[in-house]
């Protein structure tokens, strides 16, 4: 200890330039903005992790050109892993959770009961209600827009409806149930790099997020008496095709009432997921045996079998058929191991800003940072521009969490400011406005999974654009602004 508190003294006294604190962010923006441009939506399957290495590899440089010990940034990596522990626990539990909640018919009733309130004539405002619902339950906008978005874009044709408005409305809703919901790997991503905790961050998003998709309904309720719909919303096909495969009942909606409730009263994350991937697994057995028969390819269910659908349910990637081919992508889950790219991509990130600490490059920018922002305003401001920055240049969202998450968590940490402050922030500028830049991967996506350009439908993301006017007027006005160790 004595020995660190002496490497601590040594840093402080090494004046870096701001040049050369931001010279690896520099660097790792260029090499993730090319490696991104290379191969595209597949940038997250490790290509990204290993240049966030070889961002780490030129900090260390610099680090043993400073005479900064190997020794020390490696405890300062060590530092940065133990901070992430409980969020890659919880990562890996909801991927858990959400196997299970497949399987079980959870997830399944929560899109039934989502479709039966599609109606013509608020066609529009239910589109976004309906993926809201949708994608708070899976956790993917993804997915949402590839499977229940392409429907309602066929839909709103029917009703001839601008295509460029119905998918504005998809992807409002998307986002908004992508954001909110555990199971969304942004949502976990941002309070790991803020240092902040899941619940209290999806809980505080609510001030902003909230307000936003309001905005975008009442936008939308105009739309649609604009828009007279001219014919028929068909959703009886999906309806049918989810019936034929689940047993739907309202019993099911016990188990995400019942990790609700645990989350109100503020049960440890990890255990509340815990409890909901159990129930999840024990509604399955219940409700769903013919679901378990498929998964184990098997004629009857034994102790045995039913032991191992489950369990495949939790760890791997699991898909379940039905009549309708729209419904075969949603009904996927990669189970724990689906979340082994989110967890690399955070582990890569960590090494990468524990050297950037270690050689006093965080430092550096920080103070920068805080002596350019002089209020609370300018420093909410900074984080947003950072964060449409890195869309804009790297060209995708995950990126644009992790680099301003972590170069902004000890300026908030410096002016007294909660973590949960900065993890609101990284996704209300950074997880919904990758979807607005054509270039980036998620605009990429959406606009050649729906089928409409980023130009047609951006006016019409209208929650995604919002978001980020929302938290900067938040923090122009001092509201909801969380102190350390104040919720």
């Amino acid at each position: 200890m004595i020995k660190l508190a002496s490497r601590e003294k040594k840093l402080k006294k090494n004046n870096i330039s701001l040049i050369t604190a931001a010279f690896p962010i520099f660097i790792l923006v260029v090499l993730l903005s090319y490696n991104v441009f290379i191969y595209g939506d597949d940038a997250l399957s490790g290509s990204n992790q290993f240049i966030l290495l070889i961002g780490g590899a030129v900090a260390a440089i610099i680090g043993f050109k400073n005479k900064i010990e190997y020794e020390f940034m490696i405890q300062k990596v060590a530092e940065n892993l133990k901070s992430v522990t409980g969020a890659l626990l919880i990562l890996l539990f909801v991927g858990a959770l959400a196997g299970t909640w497949l399987i079980s018919g959870i997830i399944p009733a929560m899109i039934y009961y989502g479709l039966q309130i599609l109606h013509p004539n608020i066609f529009l405002p239910a589109c976004i209600i309906i993926c809201a619902i949708i994608s708070l339950a899976t956790g993917s906008s993804w997915t949402t827009s590839a499977t229940v978005g392409i429907a309602l874009i066929g839909i709103g044709t029917v009703l001839q409806i601008p295509s460029g408005m119905v998918a504005g409305a998809v992807i409002s809703g998307a986002y908004f149930g992508d954001k909110l919901s555990p199971l969304s790997d942004t949502t976990n991503l941002a309070p790991a790099m803020a240092g902040g905790e899941l619940f209290t961050h999806i809980r505080y998003m609510t001030y902003t997020t909230v307000p936003s998709i309001i905005i975008t309904l009442i936008v939308f309720f105009v739309f649609s008496l604009t828009y007279e719909a001219a014919g028929t919303a068909d959703t009886e096909s999906l309806m049918t095709a989810i019936n034929e495969k689940f047993s739907i009942n309202f019993w099911l909606f016990l188990v995400p009432l019942t990790v609700i409730i645990l989350i109100v009263k503020k049960t440890p994350p990890i255990v509340a997921l815990l409890i909901g991937t159990l129930l999840g697994g024990l509604f399955a057995l219940i409700f769903q045996p013919g679901i378990l028969l498929e998964i184990n390819n098997s004629e009857h269910l034994t102790p045995a079998s039913a032991y191992r659908a489950i369990m495949d349910a939790i760890s791997v990637s699991i898909e379940i058929s039905t009549s309708n081919i729209l419904l075969n992508d949603l009904f996927t889950s990669g189970g724990m191991e689906g979340m082994l790219g989110t967890i690399w991509l955070i582990i890569c990130a960590m090494v990468f800003g524990g050297i950037m600490d270690a050689i006093g490059a965080l430092t550096r920018i920080s103070d920068a940072l805080l002596n350019w922002a002089e209020n609370t305003f300018q420093l909410f401001a900074s984080t947003v521009a950072s964060c449409l920055a890195i869309n804009l240049t790297a060209s995708d969202q995950y990126l644009s969490i992790v680099i301003p998450g972590k170069m902004f968590a000890k300026a908030y940490d410096d002016r007294g400011l909660a973590p949960e402050n900065l993890s609101r922030t990284l996704e209300d500028s950074g997880t919904v406005t990758s979807v607005l830049i054509p270039w980036n991967t998620c605009g990429a996506y959406q606009s050649g999974v729906l089928g409409v350009s980023v130009g047609e439908y951006f006016i019409y993301a209208i929650f995604n654009w919002i978001s980020p006017f929302i938290t900067i007027f938040y923090a122009a006005f001092r509201i909801k602004i969380s102190k350390k160790n104040k919720v």
